[in-house]
């Protein structure tokens, strides 16, 4: 298997070391990296498509809300990743010859105790937009708020963490689906509606795909360091049958939308190709680094159907 210490990019463009002339990263530069920039529309598109739903429903759209909600998601997402990086730096999860990108953590470009300090900060400044968000939604923006928070700690801290487990793409599916989609709907609209429900899985269901395609690269270190993620525990076979469907469900829930009189969620089927291509590329059973490539796509599809959907419904 090809090296991956160069972390091509998936678009072709320059590699990391030659975008630092061979130097380790540093400023803002390098903290960029430890958030992985390339997966972080995963928590911005639940909070486009709940709005937008919302607006649909009848609300006026509360722009400050939406903005705050929006660095919000982003921020519980950038404190768990930049936790996790630490943590699999100290559990030996991340080896050297791991296929995924580079780790900050784990090259040395940071020491784990400043990168957990990173994700802290990056948690504590979530709370205090969340302090805002709860005054505007109030008790069900608190309990999505702290329930978010406290899952993206638990995603790799505590003695048995979510990612070390085979709840990680249900515990996706659920907090950046779900609870995203529907808090940020709420927060809009001040009510509950069963196509926040269905929003929630078309969002949830690819970005669960991101994570599935994560652990599916990873699956035989994970399996050294004893790790049981979904992938590993289904294999190689049943984890690319478990990616098609989550990639391919989310178009069978479009047309629900119709039952609601929202017709414009048909526009949702734009970002059916791009899926249908990501299958494709996947079921030829790639290398690793050609997987980097599948999960930055993954996760832009999911984000190009959220958008879809979110301006269907608003026609």
């Amino acid at each position: 298997m090809p090296n991956n210490n160069s972390s091509q990019s998936s678009f072709g463009k320059l590699t990391l070391s030659e975008k630092t002339n061979g130097k380790p990263p540093t400023g803002w530069y390098l903290w960029w990296i430890a958030v992985r920039p390339r997966t972080l529309s995963i928590s911005a598109t639940p909070v486009l498509v709940g709005t937008a739903l919302a607006v649909a429903e009848g609300a006026t759209a509360n722009r400050l809300a939406m903005l705050a909600a929006l660095c919000c998601a982003v921020l519980i997402q950038a404190g768990t990743n930049l936790h996790n990086d630490a943590a699999d730096f100290e559990s030996g999860n991340d080896q050297p010859d791991r296929v995924g990108p580079r780790r900050v953590t784990a090259e040395g470009w940071a020491n784990a105790a400043s990168v957990r300090r990173a994700a802290t900060l990056s948690f504590a400044l979530a709370f205090i937009l969340g302090i805002y968000l709860v005054a505007v939604g109030g008790w069900p923006i608190l309990v999505a708020g702290l329930a978010s928070l406290i899952a993206g700690w638990a995603y790799s801290g505590g003695p048995r963490p979510i990612s070390h487990s085979s709840l990680g793409e249900f515990f996706v599916l659920f907090f950046f689906g779900l609870v995203a989609v529907a808090g940020s709907h709420w927060l809009q609209l001040g009510a509950w509606s069963p196509d926040a429900l269905l929003a929630g899985l078309v969002v949830g269901l690819p970005a669960a795909a991101v994570l599935l395609i994560n652990n599916y690269r990873d699956l035989e270190t994970d399996l050294r360091g004893g790790r049981r993620t979904l992938a590993s525990v289904l294999g190689r076979k049943h984890s690319r049958l478990l990616y098609v469907a989550l990639m391919l469900l989310p178009f069978a829930v479009l047309p629900l939308f119709s039952l609601h009189g929202l017709q414009g969620a048909w526009l949702g089927f734009l970002a059916l190709p791009l899926s249908l291509s990501l299958i494709r590329r996947l079921l030829r059973d790639p290398s690793g680094l050609e997987l980097n490539s599948l999960l930055a796509g993954t996760a832009q599809t999911g984000f190009a159907l959220g958008l879809a959907l979110s301006i269907g419904v608003l026609l």
